[in-house]
């Protein structure tokens, strides 16, 4: 059954999900999914609505064009997406194996609705692991003095093999704003529950404060270290009795989980990121229509 997905967030107002729906029941919209979110503090209304393409009147060409003067009148940011569509997604890699083998299998069992063409590392260490599936390696070396060239050639590969979306799957390096501004559709796994414990070295400063409680956190990338939108989180109970290797140990099980349940979500179409209406200290959030 293909399908097409809406997600908007526009100003809250009276009547909006009724224009929506009445527009899918002008063109012969039958709903399979519905759902929708009203940010009070922030004033705004969010919504995710997919409808089967069998027997809708509008052409997949078609419908962005005639949606856009009710989205205009509604003041909304919105997105179309289509099942029909795979996205393609380029996977980033250090040296760590543990999530670019869970991700690739994932996709290879049809868990992951998605190609994956290219895997980019900085270190040649799994250039193995990547042709053993089938996939192109490229190894882009990163240094601070080589770091605009390496960042260059990176988008380079990203363009020629037409990428959707670039999953941080423990790459140890430090995307520069220029990347992101050019590139912004990236998701990063951090090993620790932001915002505790951001940055390098997590396990260890966990550790060294006695936490009883680990976890990981997937989120978009942004220019400000581990302070990206937020789309999933998990935690695990730990003792005194886990050393740093123990930490380390449970925390690949988590950051495996959570790296792909929001890069299943980010697929799928369920993830909506928006402002706070400017509001100082609240920042950047998601809605997760799951």
């Amino acid at each position: 059954m293909s399908t097409a997905t809406l997600l908007l967030v526009c100003p809250d107002q009276r009547g909006l999900v009724a224009k929506v729906a009445d527009w899918l029941y002008t063109h012969a919209g039958n709903i399979v999914h519905a759902d929708q979110h009203t940010d009070a503090t922030a004033g705004l209304f969010l919504m995710r609505v997919e409808w089967e393409l069998a027997g809708f009147t509008l052409p997949a060409e078609q419908i962005a064009p005639t949606f856009a003067p009710l989205a205009e009148t509604i003041q909304a940011r919105w997105e179309l997406h289509f099942s029909h569509t795979r996205p393609r997604m380029a996977i980033l890699v250090t040296k760590q194996d543990h999530c670019l083998y869970d991700l690739i299998l994932r996709q290879r069992a049809g868990e992951i609705r998605a190609e994956i063409p290219v895997v980019i590392s900085n270190h040649p260490d799994l250039e193995g692991v990547a042709h053993n599936f089938g996939i192109n390696f490229h190894h882009v070396p990163v240094t601070a003095a080589t770091k605009p060239a390496a960042e260059a050639h990176m988008l380079a590969l990203l363009q020629q093999y037409e990428i959707d979306l670039a999953v941080l799957a423990k790459y140890m390096q430090v995307l520069s704003s220029d990347f992101l501004a050019q590139f912004p559709r990236v998701i990063n796994i951090h090993h620790s529950f932001l915002p505790a414990f951001p940055g390098a070295n997590p396990y260890h400063r966990a550790y060294q404060r006695g936490v009883k409680i680990i976890g990981a956190t997937a989120h978009y990338v942004t220019e400000d270290l581990d302070e990206g939108p937020i789309i999933e989180q998990d935690v695990m109970r730990v003792s005194h009795r886990d050393s740093v290797a123990d930490l380390i140990r449970k925390g690949k099980d988590l950051e495996r989980l959570v790296l792909a349940r929001a890069v299943r979500l980010h697929l799928n179409n369920r993830i909506l990121v928006y402002g706070n209406a400017g509001r100082p200290g609240v920042g950047i959030r998601t809605v997760i229509f799951d």
